[in-house]
């Protein structure tokens, strides 16, 4: 995109498709160790994150895939204390954890320090709980962490990671998911952002397929709009450690006692129910 252009436009040549902001001003832009990250003012859609060309979050829209990355599995979960967020820089994922009142502890490793920062200046709403005792931030590779962390300590794992290309490509693979087990504890879950089931059902067919070959009992796969992001339709798969996804606490979904924007109970529920062509692609 030009650096006087109007418009940032984000292409989908897999889809054959774009996706175009309409800019106030360019903010910020730097590029760090790992990546190259923008920062805009857009006219309608608040701050927009950029890393690397694609689209991180927006002011006006980031609440839906915040919500829906943490609520319906931390809900699944009978009693959910110890949370690892892998990725997630932009602190919006660690922010709704933290209002559920069971966490005893929250580590979010962020391989690029730079993307937080920037959020805690540009973002300053998401990063509101950075402060929270319970948080704890890890500035390195997810991979490696998950890799040496110790066996059954955690009750849900959340990779809040950008798409499988680059230093986050090793996150969508069976070797990963295998060190996710181990890291679980009984009927420990773990959930992944796994792209547009429209434009990508192939990396999301495989991300299932290496959860179930990883050992996981059950495996499954909740959808939401994100209109920011390449078609507009967006999803997350959730495996379970020697369980089945059967049920989530609705009671207490119901009564939360703090504030949501998009989840709910139905929405939860809704989110588990596959389209045909998902059934088809999944057998």
């Amino acid at each position: 995109m030009p650096l006087d252009a109007k418009w940032f436009t984000e292409e989908a040549p897999e889809g054959g498709m774009a996706f175009s902001l309409k800019l106030s001003e360019k903010l910020h832009s730097e590029k760090t160790e790992f990546q190259t990250i923008d920062i805009y003012r857009t006219e309608k859609f608040g701050n927009l994150m950029v890393i690397d060309g694609f689209v991180m979050l927006t002011e006006r829209d980031n609440f839906i895939y915040h919500e829906m990355m943490s609520h319906p599995v931390l809900y699944s979960h009978g009693d959910p204390k110890h949370i690892v967020i892998i990725g997630g820089g932009d602190c919006g994922t660690l922010r709704e954890v933290l209002k559920h009142g069971s966490i005893e502890s929250a580590v979010q490793i962020e391989i690029d320090e730079r993307v937080t920062r920037l959020a805690e200046t540009y973002f300053p709403e998401l990063t509101e709980s950075n402060h929270d005792l319970r948080a704890e931030f890890v500035f390195g590779d997810g991979i490696r962490w998950m890799a040496e962390a110790q066996p059954e300590n955690l009750d849900v794992i959340i990779v809040d990671s950008t798409d499988p290309i680059g230093p986050a490509k090793g996150l969508f693979t069976e070797a990963f998911y295998r060190t996710c087990l181990n890291a679980l504890s009984d009927r420990g879950l773990v959930v992944q952002q796994s792209e547009s089931p429209l434009l990508h059902m192939e990396i999301l067919s495989g991300m299932r397929k290496a959860m179930a070959d990883a050992g996981f009992a059950d495996v499954k796969t909740i959808q939401f709009p994100q209109p920011s992001y390449p078609s507009g339709w967006w999803s997350a798969t959730m495996a379970r450690k020697g369980a089945q996804i059967d049920s989530f606490r609705e009671e207490d979904a119901a009564s939360r006692n703090f504030d949501t924007r998009y989840y709910t109970p139905e929405v939860h529920k809704g989110a588990f129910a596959m389209p045909a062509f998902f059934v088809r692609e999944f057998q």
